[in-house]
């Protein structure tokens, strides 16, 4: 790999100023490859603007080297270019794969980016238990079994396994609590399993049950249903009237099944349908899951992508980053012709290890595939759009009632949770013109030992003080002591994913959110969410936040707040005001909400410094949108709190002793009965436990009579 960089003497200092444009760029003219590759095109600070391929390196850079010819979005990018970096590869359909792997890790500014890229669950029929299990599944396919998939939501999962559990009586409980069972559950008893935990259905008929559910989602749907109804009709001829009544619920649930699948085609057994509609400078793709000739599903992405580029430009990039972790279907239909298709046909094919078509249908069944697909992406992008527009409304409503300047662009509303004052937890939630973005929420484990506990505006200091001295540390200014209390590193380099400040020595004790939104964050910030310190976590799926949806943050956009909402009076507000004037931020505004009289919604009084508190009319829509972001933060930081009291709940005091892994606290609570039992034990019954040695036995006792 070959780069470029700015001139530097022997201590690494800059002598020059850095060079950017197409004279940088042809100075790398002769050191691009010639064959096959991949070129990255970078700024003054690093960050990666784009990432392109080409079957000969060298004869494209030379195509960016001059100005003239070019469209406005390619101007800007060769303009800020200020150095290049170069892989080759054997091949062309290599250098598209790692092109598409690459963007999608370093999200450059000025590439189409695949936003909200979760996996696809599957449904998964188990085949490591006598009995199998069918459960849903997303993720890496470790386990051993039969995969059904992909579905376009979790939602259809569930709905398709329940309607399965009624059709098939597959049980769905996991392998324990199968074992357990002494008498059939619940589930048996509303007839959605057979229940062979406990012998009310034999392996052998169990296994014909299981034959018939993969069966069906084989796509022998048909060949199910016939032979479910003949059963139905014999049990009905031998008048055995309650076994014809589960046939017939049977055949019920399939057919609820596949009457949520909406359209079904007969002469495509697995293919996936994209379409793409443009409109008020937003693209929408519509992706159609078909497996086994059965519709499962659907989904809308919408891409950032410049507004210059056609439709066609945007699709013929999104595919080929859409399938970098995903598996990819014999047949890809496209609502419009994309450049390469061949190439992308191969580069898919040599991922998947078969052969892949990749076809624009012009007539037929496959034609009005597409043209279904494209109404739903026209649909979609006009919701969208509508809320957008809302949106956009509201934010301007919010900016007039607080005063603001322009339209908040990114909202930061905290909140706290405890019950008298244990497990406490501070919550910080993400709003913007897009609505909340919950893959930049965080939660803040409160830390301090020293606090009272249940003290609320302790709590409110703790965590704005974490959050912004962060901020301030990632903006490359942070000023007064903070800036020598947690250096970079002793040679004052950069900590990884934050930016050095070119004029250390002109830092001042107040910082802007302008100055912070001055200097870029790096790439590797781009790539993923921002760092977090210690006790700091993003949400997960447990706190109903792990599948966010079109969360991502622009690689020019900064996570420096345009408004803070405080959930709380003038306590809670004062707090603040007390961590800004420290930190020397003196232009971050602050709002804070009381509930009001009765703690009624919409008798919400909002403190702003140096206003009288005021409230907003009880209809309007601005109120109705900042109750909005004040309860997502109240339910965020509940949900947030529950999770880790559950866990400090299910904790263990043998945990905390060095050693003792699984297997010794496995033996020492078979062997006591409880952990206080092991913390009364005398130090030579605990020698006397079998797996504990005579040292192990010392360092048990001495955790547990400390002092003693």
């Amino acid at each position: 790999m070959t780069t470029d960089s700015t001139d530097t003497d022997s201590t690494g200092t800059d002598t020059a100023p850095v060079r950017t444009g197409p004279a940088v760029i042809a100075a790398m003219v002769r050191r691009a490859p010639n064959g096959p590759g991949v070129y990255r095109m970078l700024d003054r600070n690093g960050d990666v603007l784009y990432v392109g391929k080409a079957r000969s390196v060298r004869k494209r850079i030379q195509s960016y080297a001059r100005y003239g010819g070019q469209t406005a979005r390619i101007a800007r990018m060769i303009a800020e270019t200020a150095a290049m970096e170069f892989v080759s590869t054997q091949t062309e359909t290599e250098a598209l794969l790692l092109e598409a792997n690459l963007i999608k890790r370093l999200r450059p500014r000025f590439n189409v980016l695949l936003r909200d890229d979760k996996s696809f669950p599957y449904i998964l029929i188990t085949r490591d238990h006598d009995a199998p299990q069918i459960v849903k599944h997303r993720g890496a396919r470790n386990r051993k079994g039969d995969y059904f998939g992909p579905f376009a939501s979790a939602g259809a999962v569930g709905r398709t396994i329940n309607a399965l559990q009624r059709a098939f009586l597959l049980r769905s409980c996991s392998d324990s609590v199968y074992e357990s069972r002494t008498r059939p559950c619940l589930l048996y008893q509303i007839k959605r399993c057979s229940a062979p935990c406990t012998g009310e259905i034999s392996l052998d008929d169990y296994g014909v049950l299981v034959g018939e559910a993969e069966d069906f989602l084989s796509g022998k749907s048909r060949a199910v249903r016939e032979d479910l109804a003949r059963q139905m009709e014999a049990a009905a001829e031998n008048l055995e009237f309650e076994t014809a009544a589960v046939y017939r619920d049977r055949l019920a649930a399939l057919s609820h099944v596949q009457s949520h699948q909406g359209i079904n085609v007969r002469s495509i057994d697995e293919a996936d349908v994209f379409a793409v509609h443009q409109e008020g400078g937003q693209t929408c793709i519509q992706v159609f899951f078909f497996r086994t000739g059965q519709n499962w599903g659907n989904r809308a992405y919408f891409p950032r992508a410049d507004r210059s580029l056609e439709a066609g430009e945007v699709l013929g990039s999104f595919i080929a980053q859409f399938y970098d972790d995903k598996p990819v279907p014999r047949l890809v239909l496209l609502s419009d012709d994309i450049e390469e298709a061949g190439l992308l046909s191969e580069a898919l094919a040599l991922k998947a290890g078969h052969k892949v078509e990749v076809a624009v249908p012009k007539r037929g069944e496959k034609r009005e595939l597409v043209d279904h697909a494209r109404s739903n992406a026209r649909e979609a992008l006009g919701r969208r759009l509508a809320e957008t527009a809302s949106q956009a409304k509201l934010l301007a409503g919010v900016a007039e009632a607080f005063g603001l300047d322009e339209p908040p662009q990114r909202i930061e509303v905290y909140d706290n949770s405890h019950i008298m004052g244990t497990n406490p937890v501070g919550a910080m939630i993400v709003a913007g013109p897009e609505g909340f973005e919950k893959g930049q929420y965080r939660k803040f484990n409160i830390r301090s030992t020293d606090l009272t506990p249940g003290d609320d505006y302790a709590m409110m200091r703790e965590v704005l003080k974490r959050r912004f001295t962060r901020l301030l540390k990632e903006s490359g200014r942070l000023p007064g002591d903070y800036a020598d209390e947690e250096p970079a590193s002793a040679s004052n380099e950069p900590a990884p994913g934050t930016t050095k400040d070119p004029h250390p020595e002109e830092a001042r004790s107040a910082v802007s959110k302008d100055e912070a939104r001055a200097v870029p964050p790096s790439f590797e910030t781009q790539a993923t969410p921002a760092p977090q310190d210690e006790g700091t976590e993003t949400p997960s799926t447990e706190n109903g936040q792990g599948e966010a949806d079109d969360t991502e943050r622009l690689g020019d956009e900064s996570p420096w707040p345009d408004l803070v909402l405080i959930d709380g009076g003038p306590g809670q507000l004062s707090a603040a005001l007390e961590v800004m004037a420290e930190l020397g931020i003196e232009d971050a505004p602050l709002v804070g909400i009381a509930k009001g009289v009765d703690r009624d919604a919409g008798r919400e009084v909002f403190h702003i410094p140096g206003r009288p508190p005021f409230r907003l009319p009880v209809r309007d829509p601005v109120l109705y949108f900042v109750q909005r972001l004040r309860d997502e933060a109240h339910r965020f930081a509940i949900g947030s709190h529950r999770a880790r009291r559950k866990k400090a709940m299910a904790a263990n005091p043998l945990d905390e002793i060095a050693g003792i892994g699984p297997t010794r606290k496995r033996a020492l609570l078979h062997h006591f009965g409880s952990a206080k039992a092991v913390s009364r034990a005398g130090l030579a019954d605990l020698e006397a436990t079998p797996g504990i040695s005579a040292q192990m036995a010392r360092a048990i006792y001495d955790h547990f009579h400390e002092g003693k």
